[in-house]
């Protein structure tokens, strides 16, 4: 594991060339078709879902979707999810569950959009729901923080039975910036929040936090790319073997207690 800092692991995971959910959902999975809108008011490109086949087991792949230029940035909000993107993973979730398709999550937003009209459609609301009813699926779920996981934005699709980060990935209740100017009243200070928030993989192991730590390259995940989702997909076969061993009771008492743990 490389010896980095926080701060050091916070400007890694912002890379905007850093790989993103499409990018590992089109390498890892066969197949993959994916469904549009939430059924009641439109389709939020920040969040995309569908289903596909991971070794020939039918699952059900969710993610939060980063723009690499200005322009897929604008088209995907900065993967800043709206209610409506929200309202589409718990959608796609529960006919996951229906069709007995265990869940991969795969995590990387700064945060749920903070808009006005984010929060006259709900956005509170739609972040709760999704955190309750991902508690009580009767299906696996597996979370991958791929970047950035901060805030609700995150926990909106991180309710999971088997949480697993990337090592230079972060995950904290929100960004460094934001703690810092809240608590030291002083938004340059976003180093040492960083520091302090303990949000990269490794601290978040010792706390138990996540559960699987999938190690980066030295020269970066884009130069080695198919090592690293090889990695990541032996990583979500060997897991799902494991959930589906446990039965409906056994799988929710599981997820319960990891989380009253926490």
């Amino acid at each position: 594991m490389s010896d980095k800092t926080a701060w050091q692991r916070v400007s890694i995971a912002r890379e905007l060339q850093r790989p993103k959910a499409l990018d590992y959902i089109n390498a890892i999975f066969e197949d993959f078709i994916e469904l549009h809108g939430d059924r009641y008011f439109g389709d939020d490109k920040a969040i995309i879902g569908g289903i596909a086949k991971l070794n020939k087991i039918a699952v059900t792949v969710i993610g939060e979707q980063k723009g690499k230029n200005v322009k897929e940035n604008m088209e995907r909000n900065f993967g800043m999810p709206q209610p409506e993107g929200y309202r589409k993973a718990l959608r796609l979730m529960k006919q996951a569950e229906k069709f007995k398709r265990p869940i991969i999550t795969f995590i990387d937003t700064p945060g749920a959009y903070p808009g006005i009209g984010a929060e006259e459609r709900g956005q509170g609301e739609a972040i709760a729901k999704n955190i309750m009813e991902m508690s009580s699926l009767k299906v696996p779920i597996i979370c991958i923080i791929i970047g950035e996981g901060s805030s609700g934005g995150a926990l909106a699709i991180g309710v999971g039975d088997s949480i697993i980060m990337l090592e230079n990935a972060i995950y904290s209740i929100l960004s460094p910036e934001g703690f810092a100017s809240i608590l030291y009243k002083d938004a340059t200070k976003a180093k040492d929040a960083a520091e302090n928030m303990k949000i990269t993989a490794n601290d978040l192991k010792k706390l138990g936090i996540i559960d699987k730590i999938i190690e980066e390259p030295e020269d970066g995940i884009k130069n080695n790319f198919e090592d690293v989702t090889q990695n990541i997909k032996k990583c979500l076969i060997n897991t799902i073997k494991k959930l589906k061993k446990l039965s409906e009771e056994e799988l929710l008492e599981q997820r319960y207690n990891k989380f009253r743990n926490m």
